[in-house]
């Protein structure tokens, strides 16, 4: 789930490489709706949430009425990472919102609980008071490098904040953690037995079950609308200079996820297929109501710029392109009823690197 702020730098140093074709249909763009690109029929009523610094990773109550999400700010004196929540304002409203975490160490990845009355969200605020270090990635080619956080744990809240009780204690890197419409299990991506894998954890048990086992990264998971199936991102090295290298980062609490594929499965990890072969970086899928799947990519750019929103079949076939920005959109997420969306875009940004939230009517 956090992958992108040194996406975003490389967004921004790299050349736009040329237009996206549409599809058309019988929809037409609301010419009210400055927000919106030519070509993004299935968007109304844009509203841009938040105004300036980085915002990522928003995601819907159950019941429709929040918003949480996660706030770098050094401005307001917020150095990494923390997280917010705000109720989802009316039209030509403004958005407010409060901090939610702790305040230290870093955070990643917030969800709703079923009674839209608590959290969960991932937190190194037990290792350290302060921001944990980015790697460095000229010593790595300048290629981007995601840090697994070994201090990384996923904890309970209530919404002033309160953290309630500790999910994950094992050693090692626990975090993106997303629930079971039902609210009974939490999917999560851990090293717990040294590679990244995701796994099951009933609440109420604390019972934890390993999904996936196959070498690579597996993250940012979430459940289908009934339950039944999960859709995650993941690398899969595959020569012996890939393995090498994945291991290796691994060993430095590293990753270096620029190749990746979204997969699909039954809710307890069988019957696993790999649904996009696209190349290059294919990340933060999610279900719509309806069971297709929407997720982001940057495939369609041999530099790897922009990223933009894609919507497919649950088997990967009738993709279809949803957004046009020369940036970046990316973190979709359909409220639970499957009217409204929101994401995160650098558009109308002014040409500065803040990343902000957006929810949009969406038009079928």
């Amino acid at each position: 789930m956090s992958l992108r702020k040194q996406l975003i730098v490389i967004l921004i140093a790299a050349p736009f490489w040329g237009l996206v074709s549409f599809h058309t249909g019988k929809n037409r763009l609301n010419i009210n709706d400055t927000l919106l690109n030519p070509g993004e029929i299935h968007f109304a009523n844009m509203q841009q949430l938040t105004f300036g610094a980085d915002n990522a990773e928003a995601y819907w109550s159950f019941d429709g009425k929040k918003i949480i999400f996660q706030r770098t700010a050094p401005k307001d004196g917020v150095m990494c990472d923390q997280m917010f929540i705000g109720d989802v304002p009316g039209p030509g409203k403004k958005f407010t919102y409060h901090l939610v975490s702790t305040g230290k160490g870093r955070t990643t990845c917030g969800f709703f609980t079923k009674d839209n009355k608590h959290i969960i969200y991932a937190s190194t605020h037990l290792a350290a008071d302060s921001c944990p270090p980015v790697p460095d990635r000229s010593k790595y080619g300048n290629k981007y490098i995601w840090p697994i956080y070994s201090s990384f744990d996923i904890f309970v809240a209530d919404l002033n904040g309160k953290i309630l009780k500790r999910l994950t204690d094992t050693p090692g890197y626990d975090a993106e953690g997303t629930l079971s419409p039902d609210g009974k299990q939490m999917i999560f991506t851990s090293i717990r037995n040294g590679d990244l894998d995701l796994y099951t954890m009933d609440l109420a048990s604390g019972k934890v079950k390993q999904v996936t086992n196959t070498l690579g990264y597996d993250g940012g998971a979430w459940f289908s609308p009934d339950g039944k199936k999960i859709v995650w991102r993941a690398s899969r090295p595959k020569t012996t200079v890939e393995v090498e290298e994945y291991k290796s980062l691994l060993k430095e609490n590293l990753v270096a996820p620029i190749q990746m594929e979204v997969f699909i499965a039954d809710a307890d990890g069988s019957n696993a297929k790999q649904i996009t072969n696209l190349g290059q970086a294919n990340w933060a899928p999610n279900f719509l109501p309806d069971g297709r799947i929407i997720f982001c990519s940057n495939h369609a750019y041999k530099r790897g710029y922009p990223f933009n929103m894609y919507v497919m079949n649950a088997d990967g076939s009738n993709m279809q392109q949803i957004s046009s920005d020369k940036t970046f959109d990316a973190f979709p997420m359909f409220s639970f009823n499957g009217r409204k969306i929101i994401f995160a875009s650098n558009r109308n940004n002014g040409g500065t690197h803040d990343t902000n939230l957006f929810i949009a009517d969406w038009v079928k």
